[in-house]
C-alpha cells in the first residue's frame, strides 16, 4: 500500500472589493444572473459568468421544475450554452455566487459535483485551465486557478 496525499491551492480575497476590476465586471454580471434565477423551490439561486477568449461574457443561473431533478445549475447553464453559442471560443474565468432566500450566504460558495465535471470537460477540451472565482452573497472569494485544484481526481474521455 502506497499513501498519496493531494494538495490544493487557492486565493482567498476578503471582499469583492479587493478583486480586479476586470473581475469584479465579471462577478457583478454573476450577481445579476443570481438575481433572476429561477429557484422556487430550493430557494437557492446561484448566478454564474464566464468570459471567453472572443472577450464575449456568457451568463446563466439556475432553472429549477417542480419535475426533479429536471432543473439545471447556473454553472452548467452558463458553459453549455457558451459551447453552442461560441464553441470555437476558450473559457477564460468564470465567476459564481450564491444566495439564499431563507438565510444569509456570507460564505464562499463552490460548484456542485455535477457542475464540476461539466467544468472539467471544458478544460479538457480547449487544453487551457478556466480561473474559478465563488463567494456567497457578500464576504470572501474564492480562486480557484483550474478545477483541477477542485476536483483533482478528474473523470475523462481518455479512459472511455
Amino acid at each position: 500500500m502506497k499513501e498519496v496525499k493531494i494538495e490544493t491551492t487557492l486565493e482567498i480575497y476578503t471582499d469583492i472589493n479587493e478583486l480586479s476590476s476586470d473581475i469584479q465586471v465579471l462577478m457583478n454580471a454573476a450577481i445579476e444572473a443570481r438575481d433572476t434565477a429561477y429557484a422556487p423551490y430550493s430557494k437557492f439561486n446561484v448566478g454564474a459568468a464566464i468570459l471567453l477568449d472572443n472577450n464575449e461574457v456568457v451568463i446563466g443561473n439556475n432553472q429549477e421544475n417542480a419535475c426533479f431533478p429536471s432543473g439545471l445549475c447556473a454553472e452548467r447553464t452558463a458553459i453549455y450554452y457558451a459551447g453552442a453559442k461560441y464553441p470555437k471560443a476558450k473559457m477564460l474565468k468564470m465567476a459564481i455566487t450564491a444566495s439564499s432566500q431563507n438565510q444569509i450566504t456570507d460564505k464562499p460558495i463552490p460548484p456542485c459535483g455535477a457542475c464540476r465535471q461539466a467544468i472539467a470537460e471544458y478544460e479538457i477540451k480547449q487544453n487551457q485551465p478556466i480561473e474559478i472565482y465563488f463567494m456567497g452573497v457578500k464576504g470572501k472569494v474564492v480562486k480557484s486557478h483550474s478545477l483541477t485544484n477542485l476536483l483533482p481526481l478528474l473523470f475523462e474521455s481518455s479512459v472511455l
